[in-house]
């Protein structure tokens, strides 16, 4: 049942979006919204079908304002004019054209409305507002947000914006027409979430940005405890109100309950939102979390396949010793796929040890390919199956291939941008990695990884002053980082600057005492000085300790002075790397 705010008529055929009297935008459900049962979402004060600049919300009420309202318009004589559907009515010889001209342009845009509804094949989920405004409870307003996405992206025929492009607008002003034309989408759910107790406030809105038109708002007043049905509650409403028709699988992957313990569920959400994070601190708790979650549900696949991330990545950066971590993160995987073989995100976590630390190509490409099979349009996947899988075994052009899809698929995630950057570098097109780091680095010059692609470029390409100040700079404030020491050390020997190149590989065995380190580090840097015999006495250290960078030896242009060697043709025997 729909409602005219200006005459109060009602009526039952909900295909109807415009009064039939006076052209009014309709109002659903006003039976409901009277009986208690859902609060009431709108109050139409004009008769223009609202935009989302003019919505204003408060805590019980969304209030939707016209430009009428917001700036009365001036007549000739200077005095505002007051709209009215009623004055037109009183000219009685018009009414009958008016009725039909109104009947004309409503169903005009009923058509419209339905149509581009029809159209909408990409949406964003905006990381929610936390109105307690503290940070124990961001791990809900995030992880809300990014269960919602997790879910969407289960749809094939549906692109949705991944959470690490969406995050960047986190604590930001809102403004929609902006956010889908960055992203590239049709419509944006924003939302917000306030805690009290054990009682949780969530507010949500869908937006045709095309239109600026709400889509639907809805307002779910739950316990803490029922945050895992109301999320699915959201996801259906999403699906419903974009009109998605659904396959079979599509519904089954839709409706898929990866746990139902609640409490198991927030952990995992606690686990997520520290391994975004990504410090030592941070990875270590995301652990943590997720142990706790498993152990209260031991069949959540979802949370040993982020288990399995969270170790993979403490060898990436590194914070702990490959030879303890990736057993431990190959046998959650493994766990996880027991559980739940068609979980795309296990098999790349899998996909990932098996190509960094085992070096079985062979296993590593089928995991990479399963995961991709299974979700073609994780971004994060496509990178990891050039960067860890292609780009090490020379497969350069396919490789870039992967890196430029992921970075479709997630236009604003600097990590993408970073590495498509690296993968030019190591397929020997420098130019085109120096133009693509610049790029990342011009959008954030504080991003680690854009840096870090930057700096390789700057030494590639002859520019080792620029390397060094680079360098130099991030070490003032990141003193014992191994990449920012591993370039500067490399674009000192370059300079010819020996015994500042060497002073590098001193603070690596400092640090060497009480932490982890990469040899491939100081390999690099003693290729560079032109000390082949110390250099491949550090890359068999590496090789012992499977360092995550290992990999990629035969396409490391800083190690080419090795290249003839037999010494280096055996390491890439024994990693089963062709020469």
């Amino acid at each position: 049942m729909k409602r005219c705010p200006e005459c109060r008529r009602d009526y039952y055929d909900d295909t109807l979006l415009y009064c039939l009297d006076d052209g009014n935008a309709l109002l659903e459900g006003p039976a409901r919204a009277s009986s208690g049962d859902e609060p009431a979402t709108a109050i139409l004060t004009g008769v223009e079908a609202p935009t989302r600049a003019q919505i204003h919300t408060t805590d019980q009420t969304a209030i939707l304002r016209t430009g009428a309202e917001a700036e009365p318009r001036k007549s000739l004589d200077g005095l505002p004019e007051k709209r009215s559907f009623s004055a037109n009515r009183a000219a009685k010889p018009l009414a009958a054209l008016v009725v039909a001209v109104v009947l004309l342009v409503g169903g005009f845009f009923a058509y419209r409305y339905f149509s581009l509804a029809k159209q909408i094949n990409s949406i964003a989920v905006m990381p929610f507002e936390n109105k307690n405004s503290d940070a124990d409870t961001d791990y809900l307003s995030d992880g809300l947000a990014e269960s919602l996405i997790f879910r969407l992206t289960q749809i094939p025929d549906l692109r949705v914006s991944p959470t690490s492009s969406v995050m960047r607008y986190k604590g930001k002003e809102t403004d929609v027409a902006k956010i889908a034309n960055e992203l590239g989408v049709d419509a944006v759910m924003t939302g917000r979430l306030t805690k009290r107790g054990d009682n949780l406030n969530i507010t949500v809105e869908l937006v045709d940005a095309r239109t600026n038109k709400s889509l639907w708002g809805e307002q779910y007043e739950r316990k803490l405890s029922e945050l895992l049905t109301t999320q699915r509650e959201i996801v259906a409403e999403i699906v419903g109100k974009l009109q998605l028709k659904l396959s079979g699988e599509s519904e089954q992957k839709l409706t898929k309950k990866y746990t139902d313990n609640n409490e198991a569920y927030q952990l995992y959400l606690k686990g997520r939102f520290h391994f975004a994070k990504r410090n030592k601190a941070d990875v270590v708790r995301s652990i943590e979390y997720f142990k706790q979650a498993i152990a209260l549900d031991p069949n959540f696949a979802l949370a040993y396949a982020r288990l399995a991330d969270s170790y993979n990545g403490m060898t990436a950066y590194p914070y702990m010793a490959p030879k303890e971590a990736i057993p431990l993160a190959k046998a959650a995987a493994y766990r996880a796929l027991e559980i739940d073989p068609s979980l795309a995100e296990a098999h790349t976590a899998l996909a990932n040890s098996l190509a960094c630390f085992d070096w079985n190509w062979r296993e590593a490409e089928r995991e990479f390919k399963r995961a991709l099979e299974i979700n073609p349009n994780d971004a994060g996947t496509h990178w990891r199956y050039g960067m860890f899988y292609l780009m090490p075994l020379g497969r350069h052009e396919e490789a870039i291939v992967e890196g430029k899809r992921s970075l479709e698929l997630e236009p604003l995630d600097l990590n993408h941008g970073a590495n498509l950057s690296g993968l030019y570098f190591y397929a020997g097109r420098y130019d085109e990695a120096l133009d693509q780091a610049r790029q990342v680095h011009s959008l954030d010059a504080n991003f680690i990884v854009g840096r870090w692609a930057l700096s390789q470029a700057y030494i590639q390409k002859g520019m080792y002053a620029e390397a060094i100040e680079l360098n130099e700079r991030a070490l003032q404030t990141d003193s014992t980082n191994p990449v920012f020491l591993r370039f500067a050390g490399i674009a000192y020997a370059k300079a010819g600057r020996r015994q500042q190149a060497e002073k590098i590989v001193e603070r690596f065995r400092d640090i060497a005492k009480t932490e982890y380190v990469m040899s491939y580090h100081i390999a690099m840097i003693y290729s560079a000085l032109g000390e082949k015999d110390k250099a491949l006495a550090e890359l068999e250290t590496s090789v012992n300790e499977r360092d995550y960078l290992l990999p990629r030896i035969k396409v490391e242009p800083f190690l080419a002075p090795l290249h003839d060697d037999p010494r280096y043709k055996d390491l890439l025997k024994r990693m089963g790397l062709p020469e």
